[in-house]
């Protein structure tokens, strides 16, 4: 056997032998009982016995221990609340409601599988999920612009490098300075931040705390080491914790500030029409504000002022006369080397598969003591490879609680699994308690949903989210930040849902780029989309005669109308006839993160990207915020609205120019 599956039944059979023992054990009796210490020496089986209860902690099942006060011994035990799920009661409508968000999420979420195999605990000994989806996952759609198999496949390798505490390398360009260089780091947590992955830990070349976007990770990541644990996570540490720069301060006008309240409150105060908030770049935060159009204007600090300035002059200076001359293009290999072996998406860990395979199997006798089932059942509920089925049953027949004593021997035959329940098979019958990768995938799920939770209000999902959550209390996860807080958002959501299911009309007060103030619109939604790290809803706007699209965190407030509409024939909300194609070029200092976005690379390393764009104002705001490193190409009529636009906003206002 390999060492990897010897460790597994050593740690399966650990976790079985204290749970059948219930009593307090010393690690003597661990050596002399437990499948695979037997035949260590005490040096030896010291450090393993070290090692797997470490591995152990990391999946969510804790040794206890305490030392006896008359032999002085280390005594171990593991209370069944720390290995099984907590009572949680789910109907059969709120497991639908599951399944829903792993239909809208299958494909295109990085966390799929932990995710499976999370709602397959939850469901244990249901008769399954429906196979059809919901009408909401048909109706909303989630798009994450950055998913991709390079990322899934890095996102990976950093969660196993972060389980298993191990130090990794890699290629990685910086933003600020383009350059490219191995990076060497202890990874402590993988977070999302408004649709962007990073990684953040020990940079061991500059020996501190440093954060790493994933997707400009280049080539493949290695382990630094050969050994099975090269740090520890310290701790004091807090994720999203980041060095603040210095304290910035914008002014933001009344018909802005809501917005600006509403998007970015937790990270900054008001203080009379100012924004006051810390920042880590300036040039983050010169983006930020360019990308507002004139609605933010920065105060202080200077170098922010100066940022925004020169940047509004290189985007007007680009814009001016003729655009710049377009290199050919580069070889099709591209500028981004994908792994030779690419890991496949985040997968749950093994002992938690053979932890669910277990209680599936257990389950499925119920109270006989012996049941069949279908290969193929086991496959396709949990994921397991049609040709490591036999594998992973021989592993499960292999653990033991010292003395011979078995939960379950299962065997392959034909297309069959015959399951004999042992003499403690029936300790194990229950959910096994869901790791912390797994808890971590249900609460990156419902983040990535986000408010569409709301979605289906009048149903299922506000018990399941309300137990969800109350479940997730069981668990630490440090290595998980806290889901940002959307009340409004779901609140317009839940409305918009409402209308698109009851044909309804709904009064709109919106805000769009470039406009100072809201206006008040009535329209007819037809389709909910999710592009990280934002919410749109697809509409006909009655107020223009035409078809619009909404950015929802831009609306002041949505109110569902009694009047019906019916639905335009041939009305398709994915297509829009007014979205024109834009060609933009990128410089070299931004085009390699455009390539990944798939713009065409050039010879001398600038790109080329054509884009379908519906509003001419949004892209105005977004090439603003590529200062001046983006520069539309054609058509002349969006060039000339791009240099307008950074003419009236280089003229400084006079506030600002009072505080200079």
């Amino acid at each position: 056997m390999s060492h990897d599956t010897d460790k597994l039944i050593r740690q399966l059979s650990l976790v079985s032998f204290l749970m059948a023992e219930r009593r307090p054990l010393t690690a003597r009796d661990v050596q002399q009982h437990v499948e695979g210490y037997s035949e260590m020496s005490d040096e030896a089986f010291a450090r393993r016995f070290y090692s797997d209860r470490a591995e152990l902690h990391a999946l969510g099942v804790p040794l206890q221990s305490q030392r006896d006060e008359f032999t002085g011994e280390e005594l171990y035990t593991l209370r069944s609340e720390q290995y099984f799920l907590p009572p949680l009661e789910l109907s059969d409508d709120e497991l639908a409601t599951l399944q829903t968000y792993l239909y809208a999420l299958e494909g295109r979420f990085a966390y799929a599988e932990p995710l499976r195999l999370a709602l397959q605990n939850l469901a244990l000994g249901r008769t399954g999920f429906p196979e059809a989806p919901t009408e909401t996952a048909v109706r909303v759609d989630r798009l994450d612009p950055d998913y991709s198999p390079e990322l899934q496949a890095r996102l990976s390798k950093l969660e196993v490098a972060i389980s298993k505490q191990r130090t990794v390398k890699f290629q990685y360009t910086a933003m600020s300075t383009g350059r490219e260089r191995e990076r060497t780091l202890n990874p402590y947590a993988l977070f999302n931040d408004r649709g962007a992955w990073y990684v953040v830990g020990r940079d061991l070349d500059r020996d501190a705390e440093r954060t790493f976007r994933v997707p400009r990770i280049r080539g493949e990541i290695t382990f630094a080491t050969r050994r099975e644990r090269d740090f520890r996570v310290p701790a004091d540490f807090e994720i999203g914790r980041y060095e603040v720069e210095g304290e910035a301060r914008i002014e933001v006008g009344p018909d802005t500030a809501w917005w600006v309240e509403r998007a970015y409150g937790n990270r900054g105060r008001f203080e009379e029409g100012v924004f006051v908030t810390e920042y880590s770049s300036a040039q983050q935060l010169a983006t930020w504000v360019l990308r507002q159009e004139g609605r933010a204007v920065p105060l202080e600090p200077e170098e922010l002022r100066r940022e925004v300035a020169e940047a509004l002059e290189r985007v007007l200076e680009r814009h001016e006369g003729d655009p710049p001359e377009v290199a050919s293009p580069a070889k099709q290999k591209g500028h981004d080397e994908v792994p030779a072996r690419p890991a496949g998406p985040v997968a749950p860990e093994r002992f938690a598969v053979l932890q669910a395979l277990l209680a599936y199997l257990l389950a499925a006798c119920g109270e006989d003591r012996e049941a069949e089932i279908e290969a193929r059942e086991l496959v396709e509920r949990l994921h397991i490879p049609e040709e490591e089925l036999e594998e992973h049953l021989s592993l499960l027949n292999l653990v033991n609680f010292g003395g011979g004593c078995y939960t379950v021997y299962a065997e392959l035959r034909g297309d069959v699994v015959h399951v004999d329940k042992e003499l403690y098979g029936e300790t194990f019958r229950a959910s096994p308690r869901l790791t912390p990768l797994e808890a971590r995938a249900i609460r990156l799920a419902l983040d990535f949903v986000g408010p569409g939770i709301a979605a289906e209000a009048h149903s299922a999902v506000a018990s399941v989210r309300r137990k969800l959550e109350e479940t997730f209390g069981q668990f630490e996860l440090p290595q998980t930040p806290e889901p940002e807080v959307a009340s409004e958002e779901e609140r317009l959501i839940a409305t918009f849902t409402d209308a698109i299911h009851e044909h309804r009309l709904v009064e709109v007060e919106y805000q769009k780029e470039g406009e100072q103030t809201w206006s008040q619109r009535l329209v007819e939604p037809y389709y909910l989309e999710r592009q990280l790290p934002h919410w749109y809803v697809h509409t006909w706007d009655r107020t223009s005669e035409g078809e619009r699209t909404f950015r929802l965190d831009r609306m002041r407030n949505a109110k569902l109308r009694k009047e019906q509409f019916e639905p335009r024939p041939g009305f398709d909300p994915h297509e829009f006839s007014r979205a024109r194609v834009v060609r933009i070029w990128y410089s070299p200092e931004v085009a390699r993160f455009e390539v990944e976005k798939g713009a065409r690379l050039l010879r001398d390393r600038a790109a080329v990207a054509e884009l379908r764009v519906g509003s001419v104002d949004w892209l105005v705001g977004e090439i603003l915020a590529y200062r001046g490193e983006a520069v539309v190409l054609e058509p002349e009529d969006v060039r000339a609205a791009v240099a307008e636009r950074a003419r009236q906003l280089a003229r400084p206002p006079r506030k600002a120019a009072v505080r200079a």
